[in-house]
């Protein structure tokens, strides 16, 4: 089963083969991220292991969207011993976010 995940906004995007889900995580996403993939895996009466392979839109957009998503996708793609893809359908090792701009980091205080 083909996994692809998009968690660059506050709309995450979840396809899985053929059938299309979207989520408005918000602020809940690093709580609730792995909840919200394994119930629509057993929606189609499938679990983790049944992934064959993982895509994913690394960027640009929601910087801690983004750091969220990667370290998802680089731990399923591990753990579960399948290839991993980013947006352009280049099978990566590890997915690094592409965040569009330098991060904004301001100056310590100290």
């Amino acid at each position: 089963m083909r996994m692809y995940l998009d968690t660059s906004s506050s709309t995450t995007i979840l396809e899985l083969d053929d059938k299309h889900y979207e989520w408005e995580s918000g602020r809940t996403l690093a709580k609730e991220i792995f909840t919200f993939i394994h119930e629509k895996l057993q929606e189609q009466g499938k679990d983790w292991q049944d992934l064959t392979e993982i895509h994913f839109f690394a960027g640009p957009g929601s910087f801690t969207g983004l750091r969220i998503g990667a370290t998802v996708v680089n731990t399923l793609a591990d753990q579960l011993n399948i290839p991993l893809y980013d947006q352009n359908g280049a099978q990566k090792p590890l997915i690094m976010p592409e965040y569009g701009r330098p991060a904004n980091i301001s100056k310590p205080k100290k």
